[in-house]
């Protein structure tokens, strides 16, 4: 495929954002003379800080602004306008807009609020500002948004409602929430950390994070990329370009609703599991993102992936001179997943040559409090060396003698030994706030420092998980042989043209029929109505048989009695088919009986389960997980967007607890792994085909031993 088209849109539109992030000239429509209000700070802003361009105040109402001349409208302004910044009234801005786009302006912010955010009328309103910026070829930030800030020497632009201006960095930075924003840039100039660009995208009406992160991937002066997302707006969209972009640069996001309503009513397993935190969970697994649960852990690894190299493993070795904050970070680390190695052996008796008698050489290295700059800089020096050592904690406990300057000074001297041997060292002078030890050569040659070791192991963590990604193949999503798309597609159509368009499960044979044309490999199965019907059955299929339920409106068949098991002989089917009819006819049901599905008994194996369902936002989302009736119950279970790759397919078999007993769990045989990961590759693939299909529970799928696959025992398929 020709990806020279997608690339060239993709060009396209980050070359389209350059006038918003990049002007060289403003408009400000709304500057106002009223002190403090958001008009008058945000003109007063792009002066302060010595915005690299012109700035033209609009405001019909006066001829000066903050001794600037105004204009009466932007129609009215001699120059070329690259960016407006709209702040007046909500039912003024469309027609200001229009004004914008016969002036030739190329950006628009609109700072106002009153649009999507507070009505339904509001929305329409935003639809109709969406509609004028696209006709007239502008790019549209917000509204109700505060505004971008670029700290690039030659822009300095502050076109935020905010007075605080940031230092200059490598950190790039979008937030969906102002108010969130405010609070962002303060914490940022408190610890000294540097921002790129910071923008507050407010309703996401045309410029979203998919856009800015397409444009910060190809920004020279960005070496990371932080989100604070409220939803992903197009998530198809963002998956894949995040997929692209964590290639190159580190992404690390803050997503808000985690604990937002849970399950929603399904007819399904999967329909039930598949909770929104779910699939934004499956969302960050599948494109490499770093994701933390606080701002202040968003900062904590942005501040060490902008100053330290990536660590290249997880093995950590701690320096302190307290015992008590080392086997905090040791426990710290091993909570995530970090390991504390003993040290080589030529290590530690280097270590015991100078430190004090009392120190501990073991890892944590603890000096005690005899620990100075000099044995600081030496200990540093010795682990350097240590090739069984991917990353060292720094932690010093400040004691009267010593003086914390002194001891910052030797990490500094060692740290470009450091990164010429490609290990991450990170330090915690507890108690302290910062953003790091200075060091020669910029941030890139700068230490963080944490103020208590907790935080610097969980930023580590996150390092490690985006460094481990980076690693792993990105998988690709293969041609499978053996499906017969011509057969699946009659089959659905047939029963949907059968439902007149309503949703539909599938009937049983149907099911089996559909699955097998994907080469998925079903217990023999047939369907019957009366007993002697299923009598004849089993003769067909062979004994030992199961006699199940069959039911449009009973989910859970086990609970109603409605399963019976390993059946010898055609007496014993038409008995289990009398019995299940009674059990019905007992509990008030009877009338929800459609018959029986009379099918192969299945060798034992390990129960697993596969599944789809459909989410709103999401599309497609596939789970494996421990099967059985105790699915919902256990919840051990893996989900990923659709498409998977073959890296996907084998990470959602590995992700779940229950692939120990995959393994081998006790002398038990392996199971056939390949195979299931082939199965998920091909639920994929039908989904991608029939996206007619709502819901699919395979449940249970017996897993076999190594080299003899599996078999789908129960399956429901509704379609829509």
């Amino acid at each position: 495929m020709d990806r020279r088209p997608a690339e060239q849109d993709k060009d396209f539109d980050v070359a389209s954002l350059e006038p918003v992030l990049k002007p060289r000239s403003i408009a400000i429509i709304g500057a106002s003379r009223r002190k403090r209000s958001i008009g008058n700070t945000l003109f007063h802003n792009l002066l302060h800080h010595e915005f690299g361009g012109v700035v033209y105040p609009v405001n019909p109402k006066a001829e000066v602004v903050g001794a600037v001349q105004a204009y009466r409208s932007v129609l009215d302004i001699p120059g070329e306008v690259d960016l407006a910044i709209i702040i007046t009234p909500a039912d003024t801005v469309r027609g200001l807009m229009e004004e914008c786009g016969r002036k030739g302006v190329r950006g628009v912010i609109v700072i106002s609020a009153g649009f999507g955010e507070s009505s339904p009328e509001g929305k329409a309103k935003e639809d109709e500002l969406v509609e004028t910026a696209r006709r007239h070829g502008m790019r549209l930030v917000g509204p109700n948004c505060m505004g971008i800030i670029n700290t690039d020497p030659e822009i300095s632009m502050n076109a935020t409602f905010s007075s605080i201006f940031p230092p200059a960095g490598v950190i790039a930075m979008s937030t969906q929430s102002g108010a969130l924003g405010l609070a962002i840039l303060e914490y940022a100039r408190n610890l000294n950390i540097g921002l790129s660009t910071f923008a507050s995208i407010g309703n996401r009406a045309d410029v979203s994070s998919n856009d800015l992160l397409e444009y910060w991937a190809k920004d020279p002066a960005t070496k990371v990329i932080l989100l604070y997302l409220e939803s992903f707006g197009n998530p198809k969209k963002f998956v894949r370009i995040a997929r692209e972009v964590t290639l190159s640069k580190p992404v690390v996001a803050v997503k808000s609703g985690r604990t937002a309503a849970g399950s929603r009513a399904a007819a399904s397993h999967t329909g039930a599991l598949a909770t929104a935190e779910i699939a934004s969970e499956a969302l960050f697994a599948q494109t490499g993102m770093i994701r933390v649960d606080t701002v202040e852990q968003l900062f904590d690894v942005a501040n060490l992936l902008s100053r330290q190299p990536l660590p290249r493993g997880k093995r950590v070795a701690v320096l302190t001179n307290g015992g008590g904050p080392g086997i905090m970070t040791a426990d710290a680390c091993a909570d995530r997943g970090l390991e504390l190695p003993a040290l080589a052996k030529e290590t530690a008796a280097e270590l015991r040559s100078f430190l004090s008698p009392r120190a501990s050489v073991v890892n944590p290295v603890d000096m005690t409090a005899d620990g100075t700059p000099e044995t600081y800089r030496r200990a540093l020096e010795v682990l350097a060396r240590d090739d069984g050592i991917d990353i060292v904690i720094v932690i010093f406990v400040p004691p009267i003698p010593v003086a914390s300057e002194a001891v910052a000074d030797a990490v500094a001297e060692m740290a470009p030994e450091f990164r010429r041997r490609g290990k991450t060292v990170v330090a915690s002078f507890m108690g302290s706030r910062g953003a790091g030890i200075e060091c020669n050569g910029g941030d890139d040659g700068c230490v963080p420092s944490f103020a208590f070791p907790e935080r610097a192991a969980a930023a580590l963590a996150g390092a490690c998980e985006y460094s481990e990604w980076l690693q792993k193949p990105k998988g690709m999503v293969p041609e499978l042989a053996g499906i017969n798309r011509d057969k699946a597609r009659e089959i659905v159509s047939s029963a949907l043209k059968q439902s007149q368009g309503r949703p539909l499960w599938l009937e049983a044979s149907a099911v089996s029929d559909l699955l097998e044309s994907y080469g998925i490999r079903v217990a023999a199965l047939r369907t019957a109505g009366t007993a002697e019907e299923a009598a004849a059955a089993a003769e067909e299929i062979g004994f030992p048989v199961a006699v199940k339920l069959l039911s449009e409106e009973i989910v859970h068949k086990t609970e109603v009695g409605g399963v019976i098991l390993s059946r010898r002989s055609s007496a014993e089917v038409s008995e289990a088919f009398e019995q299940i009819r009674q059990r019905l006819k007992d509990l008030g049901k009877a009338g929800q009986m459609q018959g029986v599905a009379v099918q192969q008994m299945v060798p034992e194996g390990i129960e697993v389960i596969v599944g789809l369902t459909q989410d709103p936002s999401f599309g497609p989302l596939i789970m494996f997980g421990l099967g059985g009736i105790y699915a919902e119950f256990l919840k051990d279970v893996a989900f990923r967007i659709h498409p998977l790759t073959d890296v996907d397919a084998r990470d959602m078999v590995r992700s779940v607890k229950a692939h120990q007993l995959f393994t081998g769990w006790r002398g038990a045989k392996p199971t056939d792994i390949a195979a299931l990961e082939d199965l998920l590759l091909r639920v994929s693939a039908m989904v991608e085909d029939l996206p007619e299909i709502e819901e699919m529970d395979l449940n249970p799928v017996k897993a076999q031993e190594e080299g003899k696959g599996y078999v789908v025992v129960d399956s429901r398929i509704l379609l829509s």
